[in-house]
């Protein structure tokens, strides 16, 4: 008898070990779904510095949190200075005048809807490929979805709407520099020696301007900073949204007529303090990196303080490990040690769809957390190269690898 009961313990461990492990793979399997994101900025070629700006805007690259959404303009020119709405706190928030009417005009929306379906602006056609993919759909799934008759109502499809199309972000970014008065002469100085650098690697005879580069001018110009004001719109994806593009798949001229019932709606605005940025780790003469650096920080910062004031906007990150607990996240994302976040669990409800329960909360452990701005290891900033932050359990039960989190406003 005795043996039969330890018999019966042993099965029930490696039954409990067993669907432990296929938990485990499936979560694994199920990579999470990423929100996506077209980030743009406001080009102002009458004020300083400007074109400096543009170049180093281009070289940012779309958070890792998000999926690359760009569309082929990422840079626009308006007329006169950018100004945010005023409103009452019981009327709607609306964003800028101008940007509204840039997005309405150039018809941004349905772009954005085109985009995901891969449609072909020629012939109309397109397809479910990159849904698949950033969906993690199987190819039997996509198969079915690809057939006109299985559109409408099909559950793969909404499943798509409703977790990766309406998790659609514009951000529209406009960095000025931040003059200070009678240090910006120097600065505008350090700033010629830019163009003379970018001239020399053309094989201008301007290299000989490199000599003027003093040791003043480079401690004024570690000064540069800029101001950043980004607006932030989501793509509305109901199902009005919804029977246009399926009742029209593939129609090419159905589709263009109804471009401008496809909608953006404002979010809301950051701005950023336009903190001095610190360029240790920047050699002399490498004047375009520092500017790089003031406007990927500051913009940085607003993307943060975004996710953390708009629950729509805010990003759900996988559990790297749980022994010990890490995740790849940290100061960029605006994590200190008073943050907090849920733990989610992905599940799938009797119609194939993806939901998320709340099964615990974790928080950074102190001098834990991953320092990943823009070049922290070259200015030897402290976590800079731990590559994941540390968190302990607050509450909750077990936890696995792929679980995902999601920082607690």
């Amino acid at each position: 008898m005795k043996r039969i009961s330890i018999i019966v313990i042993m099965l029930v461990l490696i039954s409990s070990i067993t669907a432990q492990g296929q938990n485990k793979q499936e979560l694994e399997d199920n990579s999470y779904r990423r929100s996506s994101l077209y980030s743009l900025l406001i080009s102002h070629t009458d004020k300083k510095y400007n074109t400096q700006i543009e170049n180093c805007f281009l070289q940012i690259p779309i958070p890792d949190a998000y999926n690359d959404h760009d569309l082929s303009v990422k840079i626009v020119n308006f007329e006169g200075d950018v100004e945010q709405e005023k409103v009452g706190k019981k009327e709607t928030p609306k964003g800028p005048e101008q940007i509204n009417t840039f997005l309405e005009e150039n018809q941004i929306a349905s772009r954005l809807v085109g985009k995901w379906f891969m449609r072909d602006y020629n012939t109309g056609e397109c397809t479910m490929d990159l849904i698949g993919s950033r969906g993690i759909y199987a190819a039997s799934e996509i198969d079915k979805a690809k057939a006109a008759a299985n559109l409408k109502g099909d559950a793969m499809l909404a499943d798509a709407g409703e977790n990766l199309i309406q998790n659609t972000f514009v951000l529209i970014n406009d960095i000025t520099y931040i003059d200070k008065g009678s240090r910006s002469k120097n600065v505008g100085m350090a700033l010629k020696i830019l163009g003379s650098i970018a001239a020399a690697t053309t094989g201008n005879d301007a290299i000989e301007d490199l000599g003027n580069l003093t040791g003043s001018m480079v401690e004024t110009y570690k000064g540069f900073s800029v101001k950043v004001n980004t607006s932030l719109y989501q793509l509305v994806w109901d199902d009005e949204a919804a029977a246009i593009t399926y009742d029209n798949w593939g129609n090419r001229d159905a589709f263009e007529n109804n471009r401008g019932n496809y909608k953006l709606k404002f979010v809301g605005t950051q701005l950023s303090n336009g903190g001095t940025t610190s360029f240790l780790g920047i050699r002399e003469d490498q004047p375009e990196i520092m500017i790089r650096k003031a406007c990927q920080r500051a913009l940085d910062e607003n993307i943060a303080n975004l996710q953390q004031n708009f629950q729509a906007f805010q990003i759900k990150t996988p559990l790297e490990s749980v022994d010990p607990l890490e995740a790849r996240v940290g100061k960029k994302e605006g994590i200190t040690e008073d943050s907090r976040f849920e733990v989610l669990e992905p599940q799938k409800d009797g119609n194939g769809r993806i939901t998320y329960k709340k099964i615990g909360e974790i928080k950074p452990v102190q001098n834990l957390i991953w320092d990943n701005r823009f070049m922290a290891e070259e200015e030897m900033a402290e976590g800079a190269t731990l590559g994941c932050t540390t968190f302990k359990k607050v509450s909750g039960g077990d936890f696995l690898p792929g679980h995902l989190i999601r920082q607690i406003k």
